[in-house]
């Protein structure tokens, strides 16, 4: 018995389509129809995040911490410069012309500063200044946004100090509302995660250090179909669930008459994968045994 000796079957964009229409009894026959299509699948999997966990989205990150400052973005704001190398790492830098703010958490390069989210926009080509260094620069090229806006959430979080990590506690906006001294500095020890469009980690205590980092792992959003060539941002467990998502999506625009047979496929589909895309840490209970004295 021959069997193909390959598992590197895939799907693109263009077929994943292709399939979802042939389970509506309908053929793509024109580039809109293509194109609704695709926003479809984007829509799709903007509410698999809103239904819980996919492992596969789920990543570490490292984050310098800076003295002084409290708050950071969720993923890296860096923004491009001729010369980065006299700036001081907890200084505020201000541009010339926008008069736009944001305070330096590290310098990852010669040309980079990592900095905290600006108040105002940098524009290219403007100078900055620091206000403790009193050095400037050229900005080369704006803030990209766009790896902290995709986080989802924050799961795990330690603080690394030296070779030791220790574990931060999440609080929520009203506690960390009513800590009564927020300037506080010292280990962090707690944080308040403030899911903006923008994210914001909130710490406490203020960091009293510039050599601490914070690994935790976070929920990334899912890569956009993007083009019809591509493939998708999800693993082969997931094909089925894709394929039966999007066609029961086109049926709410295309063929009605089979919406609920192909969203009760949808949702089996879903929940087979769901239920297989989950950690395999054995669970052990032991119970409490407390001795009354009489």
């Amino acid at each position: 018995m021959t069997t193909s000796g390959t598992r590197t079957f895939n799907l693109d964009v263009a077929e994943v389509i292709e399939e979802a229409y042939e389970r509506c009894g309908l053929e793509a026959r024109t580039g809109y129809e293509i194109k609704t299509a695709r926003r479809s699948l984007n829509l799709m999997f903007a509410e698999w995040t809103n239904r819980g966990l996919n492992l596969w989205t789920i990543k570490e990150k490292f984050l310098n911490l800076a003295e002084g400052v409290s708050s950071y973005p969720v993923g890296t704001l860096t923004i491009t410069v001729a010369s980065s190398a006299s700036f001081n790492v907890a200084e505020t830098i201000t541009g010339g012309t926008s008069g736009a703010t944001a305070i330096i958490t590290s310098v990852p390069s010669s040309t980079t500063l990592a900095i905290t989210y600006p108040v105002g926009t940098f524009a290219a080509t403007e100078s900055i200044t620091g206000s403790v260094s009193g050095t400037s620069t050229t900005v080369s090229s704006a803030v990209d946004f766009s790896s902290s806006q995709s986080s989802a959430d924050i799961l795990e979080v330690v603080l690394r100090r030296g070779n030791t990590d220790f574990q931060l506690d999440r609080i929520s906006r009203g506690d960390y509302l009513n800590l009564p001294n927020k300037t506080t500095q010292g280990r962090s020890s707690q944080y308040y995660f403030d899911r903006q469009i923008d994210p914001i980690i909130n710490l406490w205590a203020v960091p009293d250090s510039s050599t601490d980092q914070l690994i935790y792992y976070y929920v990334d959003r899912i890569e956009d179909a993007g083009a019809y060539s591509n493939t998708t941002d999800l693993p082969f467990r997931f094909y089925p669930c894709m394929v039966a998502g999007l066609a029961y999506y086109i049926a709410m625009k295309r063929a009605p008459e089979r919406l609920q047979y192909l969203k009760s496929i949808y949702e089996e589909e879903f929940q087979r994968a769901s239920d297989e895309d989950e950690g395999r840490t054995p669970l052990k209970l032991q119970p409490s045994i407390q001795y009354l004295r009489s």
